[in-house]
């Protein structure tokens, strides 16, 4: 009888043992998903920005294509307050849901892949000066690399970019931003301020 006591109570904590473990790793992973808030938050900005991006782009064109230079500012100001407007309404909502589905989303993903002792690791690692400071500088170093990228690129790219531009529109049967031959046009130079 002893024995058979003794093994319904090994039993017993080693599932409460186990079961703590579970919640032991739980907490770590909503701690860092916690953590990780301001990335879920960032990722949700970027996707309404990006879904945006090509109305702005399409507008940006037809501004300096269709609209006569005269109305040209009016008419910039009111599609940047409809974008921001846009912006405004859209983000909260996205950036709310993100943050409302990124546990479920995550959690099954950190549960698989990662031990409860990487977990802590991970914690630590995110919430060291040095991880911050390296957090710090990675939108500095993306700033450097793309300005690079894109200067040194410019060049080949741009060329292509209005060959593409052309046979889209030549594809579509739409018209074209230049006639055949002319010049392709350029940024409006700003009216000089009236005193």
């Amino acid at each position: 009888m002893k024995k058979f006591k003794l093994a319904l109570l090994t039993v017993a904590l080693a599932g409460s043992s186990m079961a703590a473990m579970a919640q032991d790793k739980a907490a770590l992973i909503k701690q860092f998903i916690d953590v990780q808030r301001p990335g879920i938050e960032s990722l949700a900005r970027g996707l309404v920005e990006q879904s945006s991006a090509p109305i702005a782009q399409a507008g940006s064109q037809y501004l300096q294509t269709q609209v006569p230079e005269a109305k040209r500012e009016s008419a910039a100001k009111a599609a940047d307050a409809e974008l921001k407007k846009y912006f405004d309404d859209a983000y909260p909502i996205v950036r709310d849901k993100a943050v409302q589905l990124a546990p479920g989303a995550l959690t099954p993903l950190l549960e698989q892949n990662f031990s409860e002792e990487e977990l802590k690791q991970l914690l630590a690692w995110i919430n060291s000066p040095l991880s911050k400071k390296y957090q710090d500088l990675n939108p500095k170093m993306q700033t450097a690399l793309t300005e690079k990228l894109v200067s040194d690129t410019r060049a080949t790219i741009e060329p292509k970019m209005r060959a593409l531009d052309e046979n889209v529109a030549k594809a579509l049967g739409a018209p074209t931003g230049a006639p055949q031959g002319a010049a392709p046009a350029k940024a409006p130079a700003k009216a000089p301020a009236k005193k």
